[in-house]
């Protein structure tokens, strides 16, 4: 439904109502599709261009004469704008009062007629003295007085075909701006309801699940920043919800009304990256058939999400340092810089710091993204996240098979308690999926359903070679030796499908390879 008062207080359209009414001496005003006049027209103390319209209203039965007006020009709309050339043409129409004249322009959204803009009345410029002593005569016949009527008709404009044609193209003009303001407000409010969707729900501060101590403390950090600006890095092991947070700072921020983009550094290679987020232009590179936008600028306004950073190259570094400390890029194959205004959130889950000092990582640009440091901690280190954590994910899986929600017993959320969950928090959720489907109709959920990773893993499952729990040597050391075997396990268990383990442990395929290469654990290798 249009919203005739907020288009009524458009600066356009009150300059435009100004316009035509000194210009034409016409009344300038809307009508909606069931008929109803929108505008001033109507209000008290309305000052009229023209006698002739304020004594029409002021009869007896002025408005319903008005009224028949309307409904003749959209007969009139609706008859000759069934050819899609003709769609938004203005319309000629008659008044109730003979001879009397009016224009009606449509207003089209998404293919439909949805109400008008209408100026009026004048009179033709070949109107004859017989025709203005009928108008007379009619007013008086409906109430008017006589001198009144005659004063009002000598006063109303006489318009030539020229005249006509220009307010006709500045009516359409208007109802062009009505059908465009309505779109945009309803693009904007739907923008805002899936907005409050979103911070209604996941996105909020206080709604990232979790009542540990750790958590706590992120909890006040994030409330911190929220009104900030700043480069955002956030730290933590895969699964640990870094996207999750980096949407609840964007969705908290001064930029919550304007789009957020995610973008995976690790998911394309260099080139690759280098398009997708800074674009191209046509003929760039074999297959780039078009100009393409690149992230940056579709994010414009709004905020800018670069999860694994930490797998960048360095000359990719050097393109995002660029953009970070000037607000410009070059789309791949253009010769001319483009200027965005974009928040950058990084995050990735490898030690910067040594890779400074290895050479892998630029250390200015690791100060300039590095600006607030959000470190989210793993599962491990919030054990007692772990029944809340599963509470809410039993209720969420259950809602959205619509069964009644499920509980563990205590013997299953013991050995779930006793885990160390190396794929955090989305290895719980995916253990929890697992867990609503095996159960069928069961409302308790018994340890036997539990994965075996999770069972096993109190008897030293994932224990270094030879089954001895060490205590000696560093804990960099120990948990090396640990990383070793679970992928080893995992190549032979997934039968070397590096794609399903990189799922299976939270880790991008791109940093799984790279560990597989590490530790010399590829197929070939294994079997020398």
């Amino acid at each position: 439904m249009i919203n005739w008062k907020e288009i009524a207080k458009l600066h356009a359209i009150q300059k435009l109502e100004k316009i035509i009414g000194n210009w034409f001496g016409v009344e300038f005003f809307f009508t909606d599709d069931h008929l109803n006049v929108q505008g001033n027209i109507l209000n008290k103390g309305y000052d009229f261009h023209n006698d002739f319209a304020k004594i029409q209203l002021n009869l007896d039965f002025g408005k319903q004469y008005l009224k028949q007006d309307i409904e003749k020009a959209f007969q009139e709309l609706q008859s000759g704008n069934n050819d899609k050339d003709q769609l938004k043409k203005a319309m000629y129409y008659d008044s109730f009062f003979s001879g009397i004249r009016g224009i009606a322009a449509p207003i089209i959204i998404q293919g439909e007629l949805k109400g008008a803009v209408l100026a009026a009345p004048y009179v033709p410029s070949s109107f004859s003295v017989d025709e203005a002593d009928a108008v007379v005569k009619r007013l008086v016949e409906c109430g008017a007085k006589h001198e009144d009527a005659k004063i009002a008709l000598e006063g109303l404009a006489r318009l030539t075909l020229e005249d006509k044609n220009r307010l006709a193209e500045l009516i359409e003009l208007v109802a062009e701006e009505v059908a465009t303001f309505h779109l945009e407000i309803t693009v904007r409010e739907e923008r805002i309801l899936e907005l409050n969707n979103e911070l209604g729900s996941k996105y909020r501060f206080h709604n990232l699940i979790g009542k540990s101590k750790k958590m706590q403390v992120l909890y006040h950090l994030l409330e911190k920043i929220q009104k900030s600006e700043s480069t955002v890095l956030i730290q933590g092991d895969n699964g640990t919800g870094k996207e999750l947070v980096a949407k609840a700072i964007h969705y908290q921020s001064p930029r919550k009304d304007r789009v957020f983009v995610a973008q995976n550094c690790s998911a394309f290679n260099d080139n690759l990256l280098d398009s997708e987020l800074f674009g191209h232009v046509k003929g760039a590179f074999t297959g780039a058939i078009k100009d393409k936008k690149g992230l940056f600028e579709t994010a414009n306004g709004g905020t800018l999400f670069l999860d694994e950073v930490g797998d960048t190259s360095m000359a990719m570094q050097v393109k995002l340092l660029r953009v970070l400390q000037e607000g410009t890029f070059l789309p791949v194959g253009a010769t001319q810089p483009r200027k965005v205004d974009v928040r950058v959130i990084t995050a990735t889950n490898r030690p910067l710091r040594e890779m400074i000092e290895k050479g892998e990582f630029r250390e200015d640009l690791y100060y300039r993204i590095n600006v607030i440091n959000v470190a989210l901690p793993p599962l491990r280190e919030r054990h007692e996240d772990v029944a809340l954590l599963s509470e809410y994910f039993l209720e969420q899986r259950c809602g959205e098979l619509g069964t009644p929600t499920k509980s563990l017993s205590k013997r299953t959320l013991e050995k779930m308690l006793n885990y160390s969950w190396p794929g955090n928090v989305r290895e719980l959720e995916n253990e929890i999926e697992r867990l609503v489907v095996l159960a069928e109709g069961e409302r308790v959920i018994m340890p036997e359903l539990l994965s075996a990773r999770i069972t096993d893993g109190e008897k030293g499952l994932f224990s270094p070679p030879g089954g001895i729990h060490s205590t000696q040597g560093t804990l960099k050391k120990a948990l090396q030796e640990l990383e070793i075997v679970m992928i080893r396990e995992g190549l032979e268990r997934c039968d070397f499908n590096k794609s399903r383990l990189a799922k299976e442990l939270g880790i991008s395929r791109a940093g799984l390879i790279m560990k597989v290469d590490k530790y010399g654990l590829d197929k070939k290798k294994l079997a020398s």
